[in-house]
C-alpha cells in the first residue's frame, strides 16, 4: 500500500521554463546580463529547460555561475568552440535572419556527435524488415524504449547524451508513438527479459498514457524486469507526491509489482543536493512503498561532482533514503564533452578515494563506466608494473556476450577520457581486441 501523499499547494504546480524565460529568471535570481547572453547563446544549439523547483530549491544562487547545479541545467559559456558561439553571437548582435541562424545552429549540432555510440546505426532493430525507430536492442536481454510523449524532461541536464532528444530535429530523435511495435518484437524475441523505459524522461507522462505503454508489456511472460530511467525524484519529485494523478501514478506501480515484475526506478542524481530536500526523501519513500526498487546513477562531470568527496556523500545520501548506489559513469563524448570531461586517471582516483569512505551498504557501485559502442567497459584500476603502468579494464556488458566480464589491459594515459584515447595491450584477448579495434588509439 502506498504512503498517502501530503495535500496540494498551489506553488507545486509545475511550470516549464525556457530560454524566453530569462530575463524572469534574471529578475528574480539577479542573474547578470553577461551571464544571461551566454545562455542565449549557447541555448541555440543545446536544449535549456528548468522549473521553479529547480530554481528556489535546488541552485545556490550566491554561489553562481560556479555552483554545480547552475552548470548542471544553465548552458554556459565554454560548451560550444569559442569560435562558434562568437559566430552566433555576432548573428543575435547583428539580428540575422531566421534561417540563416538556424542554419548556423544545425551545422554546430552535426558536428557535436549527436546519439553517439553509434546508437542510431546499431542499436535500432528489425522487425519483418522494418526499422523500429522507437527502440533500441544493444545487450540481448534488454530493449530500450522511447514512448513519444515521454521525449522531454522537468529540466534539462547541460551534460545530457541525450541532448539531441529534445532539439526538434526529428531525424535526431526516438520515439514510438505506440507500443504496438515494441510488442510484436518482445513476442519474436523471448530471450529479452527487461525493458527499459528511457527518454527524455517517461515520468513527463501522464500516468494514463504511461500505462497505455506499460500495461500491455505485463501480458508478455517473458518480460521480468521493467526499469524506468527518470530524473524526475530530483528535479520534479511532486510528480510522486502532489501532481493530480501522483496517485494513480503509485497505483500503477503497484500493479505492475502485483504482476510479478520487477520494477526499477532508475534515478539519476547528479549531486549529493538533490536528495536533501525533505520533498525529494518523501518521493523516494512513496516509491519504495510500491515494491518498486530505486537505484542511483550518474556519470561522473567536471564542475559538477568531480571530487570524492561530493560521491560518498550522495553515495550515503541515497543509502539513507533507500536509493542504491549503481554506476558512475564516464560522461559521453557528445555534446559539451569537452566542458564536462574527466580524465580516465582522475575518474578512477575519485570513485577509489569515494568508494573506501563508504560503509559497506553502499559499496553495490560499480564504476568508473564506460558506455561505448561495443558495450559498457570498466575501468578497475591502475596497474604498475616493471614494463609500464597500465589501466585494468573489463568488459562489464556486451554486444557480444562471450566478452562480458572478462578483464583486459590499455597503456596508462594520464590524459585519455575516453575509449577512443587509449592503446590495448598485446596481452588484450583477441576478440575483444576485435572488438574494441575500431575505437581504440
Amino acid at each position: 500500500m502506498t504512503l498517502l501523499a501530503p495535500t496540494l499547494s498551489a506553488t507545486e504546480r509545475f511550470r516549464a521554463l525556457g530560454s524566453h524565460h530569462l530575463r524572469e529568471i534574471a529578475d528574480k535570481y539577479g542573474l547578470s546580463a553577461q551571464l544571461r547572453e551566454a545562455v542565449e547563446v549557447v541555448s541555440l544549439v543545446l536544449p535549456f529547460r528548468v522549473n521553479d523547483y529547480v530554481l528556489s530549491h535546488l541552485v545556490d544562487w550566491a554561489s553562481v555561475p560556479d555552483d554545480p547545479i547552475f552548470q548542471l541545467v544553465f548552458p554556459q559559456r565554454g560548451m560550444l568552440p569559442a569560435h562558434e558561439e562568437q559566430r552566433l553571437a555576432d548573428l543575435l548582435r547583428q539580428d540575422a535572419p531566421a534561417a540563416q541562424v538556424k542554419a548556423e545552429v544545425n551545422r554546430i549540432r552535426r558536428a557535436l556527435n549527436p546519439h553517439p555510440s553509434g546508437q542510431m546505426q546499431h542499436n535500432v532493430p528489425q522487425h519483418n524488415g522494418t526499422e523500429l525507430p522507437g527502440l533500441q536492442h544493444k545487450y540481448r536481454e534488454t530493449v530500450l524504449y522511447f514512448p513519444g510523449h515521454g521525449q522531454t524532461c522537468h529540466a534539462y541536464c547541460t551534460y545530457c547524451f541525450r541532448w539531441a532528444q529534445f532539439v526538434g530535429d526529428a531525424d535526431l530523435r526516438f520515439a514510438a508513438s505506440r507500443p504496438d511495435q515494441l510488442v510484436a518484437y518482445l513476442g519474436d524475441h523471448p530471450e529479452v527479459h527487461d525493458v527499459l523505459f528511457t527518454g527524455g524522461d517517461p515520468m513527463i507522462m501522464s500516468t494514463e498514457r504511461l500505462r497505455g505503454h506499460l500495461e500491455p508489456l505485463l501480458e508478455i511472460e517473458s518480460v521480468r524486469t521493467v526499469r524506468i530511467g527518470t530524473k524526475a525524484v530530483a528535479y520534479w519529485p511532486y510528480r510522486f507526491l502532489t501532481d493530480p494523478d501522483a496517485d494513480s501514478l503509485l497505483r500503477l506501480f503497484e500493479q505492475v509489482v502485483a504482476g510479478g515484475r520487477n520494477l526499477a526506478v532508475m534515478a539519476h542524481f547528479s549531486h549529493p543536493r538533490e536528495l536533501e530536500s525533505e520533498v525529494t526523501r518523501r518521493a523516494l519513500a512513496r516509491i519504495r512503498s510500491t515494491g518498486a526498487l530505486v537505484y542511483g546513477q550518474a556519470p561522473l562531470i567536471a564542475k559538477v561532482n568531480d571530487d570524492p568527496a561530493t560521491w560518498a556523500r550522495m553515495w550515503r545520501a541515497e543509502l539513507a533514503a533507500g536509493v542504491v548506489p549503481y554506476y558512475l559513469f564516464v560522461e559521453r563524448d557528445t555534446g559539451p564533452y569537452e566542458y564536462f570531461k574527466v580524465p580516465l586517471a582522475r575518474a578512477v582516483e575519485i570513485f577509489h578515494a569515494a568508494y573506501r569512505a563508504l560503509p559497506g551498504l553502499a559499496r553495490t557501485v560499480r564504476g568508473p563506466i564506460m558506455s561505448a559502442t561495443p558495450g559498457k567497459i570498466a575501468v578497475d584500476g591502475v596497474e604498475h608494473t616493471p614494463q609500464g603502468d597500465f589501466f585494468q579494464l573489463r568488459m562489464l556488458q556486451a554486444r557480444d556476450s562471450e566478452l562480458v566480464g572478462r578483464p583486459f589491459r590499455a597503456e596508462f594515459s594520464p590524459t585519455a577520457a575516453w575509449i577512443d584515447g587509449l592503446r590495448l595491450d598485446a596481452s588484450a584477448p583477441a576478440d575483444i581486441a576485435a572488438a574494441l579495434r575500431p575505437y581504440t588509439a
